[in-house]
């Protein structure tokens, strides 16, 4: 089997059924074959993963997914696991329906779906719904699936977990909490982002043996980061360089009572090595900043007119840790914008400019916007809920309407810059839902774009740093207590593997 094909191309399912149709009708590879092969993969991973079990249930639908899961159950049978397939519907599609005529020649056992139906023992397979479905659960889907989640059984997944959104990563009502996904011949984008990595479990992807030259022909709709490819950009450190060469970052923000935000998101940007940090905020603020990290140059501002003359000094602004919502945090916004440096925007940074009065027409060519989903529906003027629907659609919006490169925090945080196919980070975990991650991660990019990276690479770089650091510092303590400093300590490491 050849797993994580072309690993980090991702596609809507619209775009894997065109690989999909280029592979049977061009390439005649018949589609029965290729459901043969998916049930195979199937069989293999789950074996591998959880042992043989005790009893194998499959939940088939009616479609070619639900073909596959009659293959599951033949080749179990074959190998002499008791199997049954608990069967939604009669009314199959034609390779489901020579599918099952498999299973029956192999002796498994039918069973009508009831929802009374109970699961003891073994492990499931959701064969039910596949890539096409976009939502309106039709019953008894939507009971299977929650009789599904209930049994608290090992769950695997064929192609995608029922009642996910291939496209979105969006569950509109309940869907298949799975422990693996094996998917197939392209990696759907939604499993990546949003809802999906929560309901994915493992994913594993096999090409079925499609012949690699046909993916050319269908563009991958999303792109998987890397991290150890991303660090080649970091730029070399010269024998006789000197700290203005590695830029001077400048953050913005930590109104009365936010210090906080302000002073790690200098002190993030310093320990990802800009050659100077210095820190604009309330005078209250400066001595805190000093006593924690004495590198970082901490002027204190009590206006818009006190910051001006500061930035003639920095290459790059960080504008909107804690920065709050006063007179004084629009003063310093307004003076920052005039600067015309390239800007990292966050947090209230975002907030302010979400209300039209202070940027009056932005021209954000020259900006990295880093909102989370409450922060990127004031931008879009919607909800949070129709965000996280299609959080694709919303980072495209925002990248559109400001022309800047937009980083959509979350899981499977994406990166949308112009003219770029957007990108998913694959790293991070649920430790990071804690207050003060996002400044760390203003002060990383922030850092980046001082050294000389440019906007798209620092976004995309900053984000794998981030949420590797944070995967780092949960394996080293563990997920409740994980606070946001506790990243800065993994960096270094992070960032010495551009040297190796």
């Amino acid at each position: 089997m050849s797993h994580n094909l072309i690993q980090d191309a991702l596609f809507s399912a619209k775009s894997v059924a065109e690989l999909d149709r280029i592979a049977i009708e061009q390439r005649q590879i018949p589609s029965l074959v290729l459901m043969k092969r998916a049930g195979r993969s199937v069989l293999t991973e789950l074996l591998e993963t959880f042992g043989p079990p005790s009893l194998l249930s499959i939940f088939c639908g009616s479609g070619n997914n639900a073909g596959d899961g009659y293959i599951v159950a033949a080749l179990a049978a074959a190998k002499n696991i008791q199997v049954q397939v608990i069967e939604l519907s009669q009314n199959l599609s034609q390779d489901a329906s020579s599918a099952r005529n498999f299973a029956a020649e192999a002796n498994v056992c039918f069973v009508p779906f009831d929802s009374s139906l109970s699961i003891e023992e073994g492990v499931i397979v959701d064969s039910l719904l596949g890539t096409g479905y976009l939502g309106n659960l039709r019953q008894p889907y939507g009971e299977a699936i929650q009789l599904i989640n209930d049994s608290g059984l090992p769950l695997v997944a064929v192609d995608i977990p029922s009642g996910l959104n291939a496209d979105t990563g969006h569950v509109a009502e309940v869907a298949v909490q799975a422990d693996l996904t094996v998917t197939f011949i392209g990696a759907k984008q939604g499993l990546f982002t949003g809802q999906g990595p929560a309901f994915c479990g493992d994913i594993i992807l096999d090409s079925l043996d499609v012949p690699a030259d046909i993916y050319p022909e269908v563009p991958a709709s999303a792109e998987l980061l890397n991290l150890s490819d991303l660090l080649d950009y970091l730029p070399r450190l010269a024998i006789d360089g000197h700290k203005t060469q590695r830029g001077h970052s400048m953050i913005v923000g930590g109104d009365r009572g936010y210090g906080g935000a302000a002073i790690m998101a200098a002190e993030a940007c310093l320990k990802t090595g800009a050659g100077m940090t210095s820190l604009a905020t309330r005078p209250e603020h400066v001595a805190p900043m000093l006593v924690r990290q004495p590198e970082v140059m901490a002027s204190p501002v009590v206006s818009g007119q006190e910051l001006e003359p500061l930035l003639e000094r920095p290459d790059m602004l960080v504008v909107g840790p804690g920065l709050g919502r006063s007179s004084w945090s629009e003063q310093l916004l307004q003076k920052a914008v005039a600067a015309q440096l390239p800007m990292v925007l966050d947090a209230d940074g975002l907030n302010i400019l979400a209300e039209g009065r202070v940027v009056a027409n932005p021209d954000g060519s020259q900006w990295v916007l880093t909102p989370h989903a409450g922060e990127a529906a004031r931008l879009l003027g919607l909800t949070v809920a129709e965000v996280q629907a299609d959080r694709f659609a919303a980072v495209r919006q925002l990248q559109e309407k400001y022309g800047a490169v937009v980083v959509l925090k979350g899981p499977g945080t994406l990166i949308a810059g112009p003219n770029e196919v957007t990108k998913v980070c694959p790293y991070g975990n649920p430790a990071m839902a804690t207050a003060g991650m996002g400044d760390i991660l203003s002060g990383i990019i922030g850092a980046l774009i001082a050294q000389g990276c440019d906007l798209q690479t620092a976004a995309e770089l900053g984000c794998c740093l981030h949420s590797s650091a944070a995967d780092l510092a949960a394996e080293a303590q563990g997920h409740r207590n994980l606070v946001a400093t506790d990243l800065l300590a993994h960096l270094g490491g992070l960032l010495n593997q551009a040297d190796l």
